[in-house]
């Protein structure tokens, strides 16, 4: 059975996702249909992969047949869009960050409860090949106790990225550095360290005119005693320098670097396995861009989780771990205080519509 995916949204994201379904790189997939508010960006996806474009993602809905919608519309939208593509009963994909408040991504998760529809949000860099085998030796316990989480994106954004779209950088819509370009890194080392206590967060907005952050450092306790640091930045001049993850315990310490997460720098254990000696030169790749190649194991994953009716590995209460977790840390950037996990927003701007 081959998968009909539609998307909703055809911005500097969709052309990724199209590439993928569109070029026939996902087997059992194809691109069925592409819908944007703006003609000329949805014709455009449209006609490059020979397939009908829309304005009105119902009328898209009505005449196309589809099994799977994916939202790739600004952060801010997600949630409206989601809850009227729900009622289609078609699984749904969204774009990281799956939401801009935690009362969005409840609702979207109670409307696909409720039309029994399966809820996934991206988070591809999960499935880079170091990422993975990071995981494995977490989950064999390599590490024992864990001392030190560490994310770092450095990246390079100049103002006009920000100024092709009036939406980028704004709290209703996108937010800064943190709720997109590092939401990914902040996904990772939550998976890889565990649930969040606390944070304590500094932000600035240094080199571009946008409402949000471009730059910030965030210090994060874990509820297993160990710390964290998140290090982010669309600041980097004059192209993008890294983005990457360390992780420290009592008996070994990894390194994943390049500009993607996507090269093994270190791999240290006290108790050597036999295959470690070959860890560093099988478990890096060298993608083109900073997307990687995790979008493209991350619809095989899709594919197989709806084909087989396997669970996905991101669900809408997995997405909204890290969506809380960049909510609090914005409460902490207003406050200038410590910010103790679970609470609810008051202070946060992130989402907040005038």
């Amino acid at each position: 059975m081959t998968l009909r995916f539609a998307l909703v949204g055809c911005g500097r994201i969709a052309r990724r996702h199209a590439e993928l379904l569109g070029g026939k790189q996902i087997e059992h997939a194809e691109l069925t249909a592409v819908c944007d508010v703006v003609a000329a960006k949805a014709e455009h996806i449209g006609r490059q992969f020979a397939v009908p474009w829309f304005t009105d993602l119902h009328e898209m809905m009505r005449c196309v047949r589809t099994d799977v919608v994916v939202v790739l519309t600004e952060s801010g939208n997600h949630a409206e869009n989601v809850i009227a593509l729900s009622s289609y009963g078609r699984s749904i994909i969204v774009e990281k960050p799956m939401a801009l408040t935690l009362d969005d991504a409840d609702a979207m998760i109670r409307a696909c409860d409720k039309a029994g529809v399966r809820l996934f949000v991206v988070k591809q860099n999960r499935f880079n090949v170091p990422v993975l085998k990071l995981r494995e030796a977490l989950e064999q316990g390599r590490f024992g106790r864990l001392v030190l989480g560490t994310v770092r994106v450095r990246w390079c954004r100049p103002q006009s990225y920000y100024d092709q779209d009036a939406w980028r950088g704004t709290w209703a819509l996108d937010g800064g550095v943190l709720s997109n370009q590092a939401s990914h890194h902040v996904d990772l080392l939550e998976w890889m360290m565990g649930e969040v206590e606390s944070v304590f967060a500094q932000s600035s907005t240094a080199l571009v005119n946008i409402e949000a952050e471009d730059t910030a450092v965030v210090v994060l306790r874990f509820r297993n005693g160990a710390l964290g640091v998140i290090e982010a930045t669309t600041a980097a001049r004059p192209r993008d320098l890294e983005g990457s993850i360390s992780i420290l315990g009592e008996h070994g310490a990894v390194e994943i670097g390049g500009f993607a997460v996507n090269e093994m720098k270190a791999w240290n254990f006290s108790q050597p396995h036999e295959d470690d000696s070959s860890v560093m030169e099988r478990f890096s790749v060298n993608p083109p861009n900073v997307y990687g190649f995790g979008h493209q194991s991350y619809y095989e994953h899709v594919v197989d989780c709806i084909r087989s009716d396997k669970q996905q590995l991101v669900d809408g209460l997995e997405g909204r771990k890290s969506l809380e977790l960049i909510s609090a840390i914005y409460e902490s950037i207003e406050t200038r205080r410590e910010v103790t996990l679970r609470f609810r927003p008051n202070h946060c701007r992130l989402g907040v519509r005038a």
